[in-house]
């Protein structure tokens, strides 16, 4: 059995690695706020919110699969809560039943029968949930999942197992067939049914050719041959037994897993409708094509960490490759970055966005720029290490990327600083990357709005004729300004 509710053909690898540069892509978007929200305190729930989200997904349809099971859980939310409690039931039984793993045939098999005889309970849950369930679903992936259960867990299949278990019970004792090979040496060895050959024992074993040698329990030699004989009978059934729990509980697993991801998007988004922000599952576009719009886009790691709803910003960069965000200090163009980096991390994970409509082409990963403290240690310049970390970047992006770059290569002068990002972008453009820049350097931005304006959009941070800021960013040509004297005037004022 298969879970298949990550992906629409392939169960979610548990043990995935992490994207190269993961750490600093949480940093700077702010996700651990994201994450924290969708575990809600429980440390698995992290664990699985952190791998699935960062990992993140590249055909449209697989997004898509997702956010209709998601949608479902929203809708019902007690369908994922029971599958997830059953699922953990069926994990603590391994613990609770003291499973053993070792080569002895005798012990493996009553390790396994008796997790088996505990697992049994768990398997009728499933059964009724999936038979009270399969015809409500209304996503694939449910709907599948419930279809599947009620298939392969049939009444004819739990009367099978009740059966076999209570027969490898072995209350008559072990019967084991076998014959002599070369040498006069054991082989063939096989477990035979129990219970057979009943009105054989009631009439005497008439007709019935062999011998009968009994053992003293005194003779401990005879015995351990006679345990041996046992275990060499019982090995291919409890190398059975065993993998079916391994089955079992390995399906378990990942159902514990994969609706994790489920619930944590459940937390999160109770979370932000008490924020009263707004949500919606995004339409993700294929690759090929740049392709960016949204309305009412919000920084959510910005909404969890402060408590309140955030201001939402509008652009329609369909067509662009290249965003510029420029403007006044202080005037939310940091944080529309972030919301931008956010919700496409989160579109591709299968999750909802912040925002009331959101529209991306999928991307070969998102890698983020940021600039940094000062090197306290002073080991190397803040270009230095800018450049560094540039390096890494290059190293780990595939074809394709989003990249978000904020205020970097500012730690030189304005035409120097220039040079050097217009080269980088202009490289990693040429790679088919999209490419988000927060710059306050008027040359870089002039240059791109006088020689690349078809494939670029400029948007400016809003600012009131008094000084004040909005936060919203609007469509407008860079300016040579960023109103630093708005914020030493407020400074000084407040001083005064």
């Amino acid at each position: 059995m298969r879970a298949l509710l990550l992906h629409p053909d392939l169960d979610f690898e548990l043990e995935a690695r992490l994207p190269p540069l993961h750490e600093a892509l949480v940093e700077d978007l702010g996700l651990d706020d994201v994450l924290r929200a969708m575990a809600d305190g429980d440390r698995y729930l992290h664990e699985v919110a952190q791998t699935v989200v960062l990992a993140g997904l590249r055909d449209p349809d697989a997004i898509v699969h997702r956010q209709r099971i998601l949608a479902e859980c929203i809708e019902r939310p007690q369908v994922a809560r029971q599958l997830y409690d059953l699922a953990v039931a069926a994990i603590e039984v391994e613990r609770s039943a003291w499973r053993v793993y070792t080569r002895n045939p005798d012990l493996a098999l009553s390790s396994a029968v008796r997790t088996l005889e505990r697992l049994l309970p768990v398997l009728h849950e499933l059964r009724r949930l999936a038979d009270a369930e399969a015809e409500r679903s209304t996503s694939d992936g449910f709907r599948r999942l419930f279809e599947t259960l009620r298939r392969e867990l049939d009444d004819a299949y739990l009367r099978d197992l009740e059966e076999r278990l209570r027969l490898l019970g072995f209350t008559d004792g072990v019967s084991v067939n076998g014959r002599l090979g070369p040498r006069n040496a054991g082989t063939g060895f096989s477990l035979r049914r129990p219970g057979r050959g009943g009105w054989q024992r009631l009439l005497g074993r008439r007709g019935r050719r062999g011998y009968t040698i009994s053992v003293s329990p005194r003779d401990d030699a005879g015995n351990e041959a006679l345990a041996e004989l046992r275990m060499r009978g019982i090995n291919l059934v409890a190398n059975a037994a065993s993998q079916s729990v391994d089955h079992l509980l390995g399906f378990f697993r990942m159902i514990r897993f994969e609706v994790g991801f489920y619930l944590g998007a459940m937390n999160l988004q109770e979370r932000l409708a008490t924020l009263g922000e707004p949500v919606c599952f995004p339409e993700p576009q294929p690759q090929g094509r740049a392709a960016l719009t949204a309305a009412g886009l919000v920084d959510v790691g910005l909404s969890l960490r402060s408590g309140r709803r955030s201001v939402g910003n509008d652009l329609d960069a369909d067509g662009r490759s290249l965003v510029f965000i420029t403007g006044a200090n202080q005037g939310g163009k940091s944080t529309l970055l972030r919301a931008v980096g956010t919700a496409q991390v989160m579109m591709q994970c299968g999750l909802f966005v912040g925002a009331t409509r959101f529209s991306a082409d999928v991307r070969d990963g998102v890698f983020t720029h940021f600039r940094r403290r000062e090197d306290a240690t002073m080991s190397s310049g803040k270009l230095d290490e800018e450049l560094k970390r540039l390096s890494e970047m290059v190293d780990a992006v595939g074809r394709g990327p989003l990249l978000l770059l904020n205020e970097s290569f500012a730690a030189t002068n304005e035409r120097e600083g220039a040079d050097i990002a217009e080269g980088v972008a202009l490289a990693f453009l040429e790679a088919g990357a999209k490419i988000v820049f927060v710059t306050h350097s008027y040359e870089l931005a002039r240059r791109f709005h006088a020689e690349q304006r078809a494939r670029c959009l400029f948007l400016r941070a809003e600012r009131l004729p008094d000084g004040r800021r909005t936060f919203r960013l609007l469509e407008g040509e860079p300016l040579p300004t960023s109103y630093g004297q708005d914020l030493f005037g407020r400074i000084f004022d407040a001083e005064g």
